[in-house]
């Protein structure tokens, strides 16, 4: 069944697209209804559209928030064409039929993203009579046929040049993205409304309405025999410039690798490299090239296949270094051209540019842990400073000592668990990571640093998390470290520190854990 569209609605926002469709509906002898801003656009381009207030008898009231809230809208959408009762009360009514709406909504979501927004602001920018309309002409979608995508507007189009309407299956697939639009927007003012008006340190949600749109399917997910896609607003943080499409595992080590040098971002040019979503590498110096020797240097053997990301725009003196291993992606604020001539040269390299760190896209981590449910939790935004953290032993650390602490413990922060990282003041030199026990994790960073050929003598060892016994700490000194920074709070943290002070060690603790799992 394909109905004749001879009525159309028009009332958007998102003014794209626009003129360009509502030419081609007129050309098809298609009558134009349309709204405030919407009509304007409309008459500014010569068209001749009907203004609600006319086509429904009833002024706009309340500074526009009544006007689309009519029965002469609602009715020409929902009435179930061919029922014979239905038919009958349109006739009594004079109620004609509306066989397209194209609405999008408010811009809500952007409103709230806005620093600084107020609640009016906010408040203003929750539609009500375009979700009224969506989800009326979604429901009746066997005879309506409704769009809330610009991005479908060429494929409506195309059906209505070539028999005046459109077919029920894409009458039905524009019904269902409308819902999901419409579950996406409640969600979105749920979530701003519950952060406003939750009692301070409410913190939580009650519920979890978990939204987003299809960004890309993917060739498969961990593995070839798994199916994968990924949803939501990814490609509003990241642009690719280069490189053949990004898999699954791919975006999972590329966030990771953003993640971590967002602990840089006013640092001096520092570059990071990872490995399945640890660092295995991360460097600082006057130039990113000397950032890439640094990082590289703390392991010339994991990077193969690895990701890298630098908190500077990529130059071509470290474009040059990094084309000589072979990497997955790379991650950067900006790549300058000679970067790009460069490395454009390797065709399966992805080249990805930055234009805003994933933890900008809110305060919450989600993640499923099947059986349909899921854990939410704050992000670890937490960092240490050089006041906050409280000496513990005799000795204080030296400035060299403390630089290196503060330096190692925002890497440690994003290795998994238990993590042991040994740094000076703008290298990692040894990492041990994902361990079941702390010292197996220093263990595996002391060979690591060797294989690397790599001193740790004068080094500072940073742990994820307190030292449970004395012997991780008696193994880093051991190794040469002289200073460690860890969270404390071990019942046998007096043990802990009688072990660093018999072997001169400063050792500073942050009071704040930092598990990765």
């Amino acid at each position: 069944m394909m109905p004749k569209i001879q009525r159309a609605l028009l009332s958007v926002s998102d003014k794209t697209g626009l003129v360009p469709l509502a030419e081609a509906l007129a050309s098809a002898g298609v009558e134009l209804i349309s709204t405030g801003g919407t009509a304007r656009a409309l008459r500014d381009a010569g068209l001749k559209p009907v203004e609600i207030s006319d086509y429904t008898g009833f002024p706009e009231m309340l500074d526009g928030r009544v006007k689309t809230l009519h029965p002469k809208v609602h009715g020409g959408l929902l009435y179930i064409r061919g029922n014979d009762s239905h038919e009958a009360a349109m006739r009594s009514h004079g109620i004609p039929p509306i066989d397209l709406v194209v609405v999008n909504l408010y811009p809500f979501e952007q409103t709230v993203a806005k620093p600084g927004v107020c609640l009016h602001d906010a408040i203003e920018n929750i539609d009500i009579g375009g979700p009224s309309m969506l989800r009326s002409a979604a429901k009746n979608h066997e005879s309506v046929t409704v769009v809330v995508d610009p991005a479908d507007y060429g494929e409506v189009l195309e059906q209505i040049r070539a028999c005046g309407g459109t077919s029920l299956e894409l009458r039905r697939r524009l019904a269902a993205k409308v819902f999901a639009r419409t579950a996406a927007y409640d969600a979105a003012i749920t979530s701003y409304l519950s952060g406003v008006f939750e009692p301070a340190g409410g913190g939580l949600p009650k519920s979890l309405s978990i939204q987003a749109p299809l960004a890309q399917t993917l060739r498969y997910g961990e593995n070839p025999h798994q199916a994968a896609a990924l949803y939501g607003r990814f490609n509003d943080f990241f642009q690719q410039l280069h490189g053949k499409e990004l898999s699954y595992n791919n975006i999972l080590d590329l966030t990771a690798a953003a993640n971590l040098i967002a602990e840089f971002a006013e640092d001096p040019p520092t570059l990071g490299i990872l490995k399945h979503t640890n660092p295995c590498g991360v460097g600082r110096g006057a130039s990113l090239r000397a950032a890439w020797d640094a990082a590289f240097a703390t392991d010339r053997q994991a990077p193969f296949g690895g990701i890298i990301s630098v908190n500077r725009v990529l130059d071509g003196a470290c474009a040059e270094a990094i084309a000589g291993i072979f990497s997955e992606v790379i991650v950067a604020p900006e790549f300058t051209s000679e970067a790009l001539e460069i490395l454009q040269k390797k065709k399966n390299l992805r080249l990805l540019k930055l234009l805003k760190a994933p933890l900008h896209g809110g305060a919450w981590d989600v993640r499923s842990v099947g059986a349909d449910s899921y854990l939410l939790q704050e992000r670890d935004s937490k960092a240490a400073t050089a006041g906050g953290l409280k000496i513990v032993t005799r000795r204080e650390p030296t400035e060299e000592e403390l630089g290196a602490m503060l330096f190692g413990w925002r890497v440690v922060k994003h290795v998994k668990s238990n993590a042991i990282v040994y740094a000076k003041s703008d290298r990692t030199l040894g990492i041990g990571a994902g361990q079941m026990s702390r010292v197996d994790a220093s263990r595996i960073a002391v060979w690591k640093a060797g294989e690397a050929g790599l001193s740790l003598r004068g080094s500072v060892v940073c742990s994820d998390a307190f030292f449970p016994f004395s012997d991780g700490l008696i193994a880093a000194a051991e190794a040469g470290a002289t200073a460690a920074i860890q969270p404390g709070g071990s019942v046998r943290d007096p043990e802990v520190i009688a072990a660093a002070d018999e072997r001169n060690l400063a050792m500073a603790f942050t009071g704040t854990r930092h598990f990765r799992h």
